[in-house]
């Protein structure tokens, strides 16, 4: 029903609005690490003016939602407005929380990964914190440049300006903290599990998928193509398989044609039989 799924989206906002202020507070904010980020721009203002960091969030984003509502649709704006608040509330819930370190290294790794595995349980719910994303967006779509060129360079800012007020170490930390916060992100965004494409041009198509369907139980899609320098017509077979059967497929495939041309390649998400549904 719509109403569960909206209840399920919301509480996986909420969840991951809480882990990010939580690691906010507990290793980023104390130890002046500004990885990126309004929350980056937040510790930097922080610790300048005595700023609350959720006060900097919701007023960075408040602008942004009126562009995004004009320029998006109510819709995108609506979702970035409700994330925005609900990190804004999260990371002053947990301003009360003591720091666990004062080490930089251990605060930088552990503060960047439960910001982007809160992140990522936000994205992942349908959701969004607005933040720089939606600055990068608004960028892209106003000048033309990409969404990712966008992200950088907001970032670069935040920590270059954090390490001329804090120090090149921090900056370097800082540094650290956005990276793990960025992959942890991703993997828990599109799934830790990474599987194989396989695409094999071989003039025994019939064998070797046959010997594929067999033996390795995976589906294969089987195409006809022509080489552009021979002209001569041969079998290309795609195949989707898991890492750990990857090398199997390999074998399958040098006993069927030791001719065989192979291409092997990362699959970051695969839908369907055989695979995760959604």
């Amino acid at each position: 029903m719509q109403w569960r799924r909206l209840l399920v989206e919301f509480l996986g906002m909420v969840l991951g609005t809480a882990l990010a202020g939580a690691g906010l507070n507990l290793f980023l904010v104390s130890n002046r690490l500004a990885a990126g980020g309004v929350s980056g721009l937040g510790v930097i203002l922080f610790h300048m003016v005595d700023i609350p960091v959720g006060l900097t969030i919701i007023v960075f984003n408040v602008p942004l939602f009126l562009l995004a509502l004009r320029m998006l649709g109510w819709r995108f704006a609506l979702q970035s407005l409700v994330g925005a608040a609900l990190f804004s509330l999260m990371a002053e819930v947990f301003s009360v929380l003591p720091p666990v370190t004062g080490d930089l290294l251990l605060s930088a790794i552990y503060g960047g990964a439960m910001l982007g595995v809160g992140m990522g349980i936000v994205f992942r719910s349908g959701g969004t914190t607005g933040g720089t994303a939606l600055a990068a967006r608004l960028l892209s779509r106003t000048f033309g440049i990409s969404v990712g060129e966008g992200l950088i360079g907001s970032d670069i800012l935040i920590i270059g300006a954090a390490g001329a007020l804090f120090g090149a170490e921090l900056a370097l930390y800082a540094t650290l903290a956005l990276l793990v916060s960025g992959w942890l992100l991703d993997v828990v965004q599109e799934g830790p599990r990474f599987s194989k494409t396989a695409v094999i041009i071989t003039r025994r198509g019939e064998v070797m998928t046959r010997t594929i369907l067999e033996d390795l139980d995976r589906g294969v899609t089987r195409l006809q193509v022509t080489g552009g320098y021979t002209g001569e017509s041969r079998d290309a077979l795609l195949c989707v398989c898991h890492r750990n059967e990857i090398i199997r497929l390999k074998s399958l495939v040098a006993q069927a044609d030791s001719d065989a041309f192979v291409i092997v390649g990362n699959a970051s998400e695969v839908l369907g039989e055989g695979f995760k549904r959604e």
